[in-house]
This record gives C-alpha cells, sequence and structure tokens, in this order.
C-alpha cells in the first residue's frame, strides 16, 4: 500500500504504521514531504491508496474527482510555533508586539520554503510591518531538511514551523504557538483514492488512525480535528 503523508503529521504515523503493519501483516510504504509538493504529484498523476495532507489539499483532490466526495476524514490540527536552540534564551512572543521585537532581535531566522507554514509566515511578517527588513535575516532549509536541524546546528537563532514538525527535532525547544491574532491552525485530513490499487487496506489503515492516534496527539504538538 502506498501512503503519500504530509511532514505535518509524520511523528504520529512513525509510531502507527508500523503497529498497523504488525496488525495487519501487510507492508505501508510512505512517501513524506510538504503538502502542496505531494499534491503536485498526485495531480500529475502519482500512485497512491491513501492521501495524508491538509484539508485544503484534500478538498482540491475531490473537486479533481481524485478522493470520493464526502471521503474526506480529519485526523489532527496544529499551530504554527517558534523555536530555539536548546539552552537558548526564549524570547517573548505572547503579543503581535512582542513578537515583532522577538523577530527584529533575532539574528536570523528559519522557516520553509514549501510547506504551509513557509507559505502563511510571510504574510506575518507583512502584517506586522517587517517584511522588509527581516529580508536579510531569513534563512531557508533545503528541501527535506527540517526547519528544527537549522535550528539545532546553530544555523538560524529562531525556527518558525508547525509546532508537530519542531517537536520530534533533538537540540531544539518550542518557545510557544504564535500569538493568537497572528496563528493559523492547520487540519491535517486523509482520503482514500478511488485509484486505489489497494483500496481495501488502505481504508484499513484509516480506520486504524482514527482509533489510535488520539492518545498520541498532544505529546506532537497536535490536537483533535
Amino acid at each position: 500500500m502506498k501512503v503519500f503523508c504530509t511532514n505535518g503529521v509524520k511523528s504520529v504515523l512513525r509510531e502507527l504504521v508500523p503497529a498497523f503493519e504488525r496488525a495487519s501483516a501487510g507492508k505501508v510504504d510512505v512517501a513524506w514531504g510538504a503538502t502542496n509538493g505531494l499534491l503536485q504529484e498526485l495531480n500529475a498523476g502519482a500512485a497512491a491508496d491513501l492521501a495524508i495532507l491538509t484539508a485544503e489539499a484534500i478538498d482540491a483532490l475531490i473537486g479533481r474527482g481524485k478522493v470520493a466526495a464526502g471521503g474526506r476524514v480529519d485526523l489532527a490540527r496544529s499551530g504554527i510555533g517558534v523555536a530555539v536552540r536548546r539552552g537558548a534564551a526564549k524570547p517573548d512572543i505572547g503579543s503581535p508586539e512582542a513578537l515583532k521585537r522577538a523577530l527584529l532581535a533575532a539574528k536570523s531566522v528559519a522557516h520553509s520554503k514549501a510547506g504551509m507554514s513557509g507559505i502563511y509566515f510571510p504574510t506575518v511578517l507583512e502584517r506586522l510591518g517587517i517584511a522588509e527588513a527581516m529580508k536579510a535575516k531569513i534563512v531557508l532549509p533545503d528541501p527535506g531538511t527540517p526547519v528544527g536541524d537549522l535550528v539545532a546546528r546553530g544555523d538560524a537563532e529562531l525556527g518558525i514551523q508547525q509546532i508537530s514538525e519542531l517537536l520530534p527535532v533533538a537540540g531544539v525547544e518550542i518557545v510557544g504557538p504564535l500569538p493568537d491574532p497572528l496563528q493559523k491552525i492547520t487540519t491535517f485530513s486523509a482520503g482514500v483514492l478511488p485509484s486505489a490499487k489497494e483500496p481495501d487496506a488502505a481504508a484499513a489503515l484509516l480506520r486504524f488512525l482514527v482509533a489510535e492516534s488520539r492518545p498520541l496527539l498532544a505529546p506532537k504538538g497536535l490536537e483533535p480535528a
């Protein structure tokens, strides 16, 4: 069975997929990546049985007939957070003005290029009125490199990404979520593809994820959808 899965819920799937394989005696091949990249592959005709992306991406697949109408299953939600290197001072980011001061004071700030948080964060800078001032400080990781890795190595003072993607990275600490007026909550959803070669196995995995994921969500920076 082939699964396309966004990095936003990677930490949960890495725990649950082996358990499903043991219970079902089946094999699950997971392709990880940013939602937009995976969506482009699926729209271009890539073969998969189950897609786990953002709710918006699953809705887009439904619109193109690549997931059955009414076939979206919401799994979890996550907000965008700020991380620093383990042991570093944690700035105040409790309000938009505090976040603005923290960003301007930082020597470097990393965010993803293609992920949902990376697409959204530049709009935060625009709303804070510091997009131009921050240009020289922005660090973008290479494709496939988590933002947290840059922070852990000291290549960026602050890292901005989905909390669920920052938490698993050793060597970083979460400062907190973006302040509410600037926060964007992402819902992660799944859908079985009509073109699936193993639709029954895909549906079984999806049921397994719904049934077993809830206790894992909070420790992974997620909450129930």
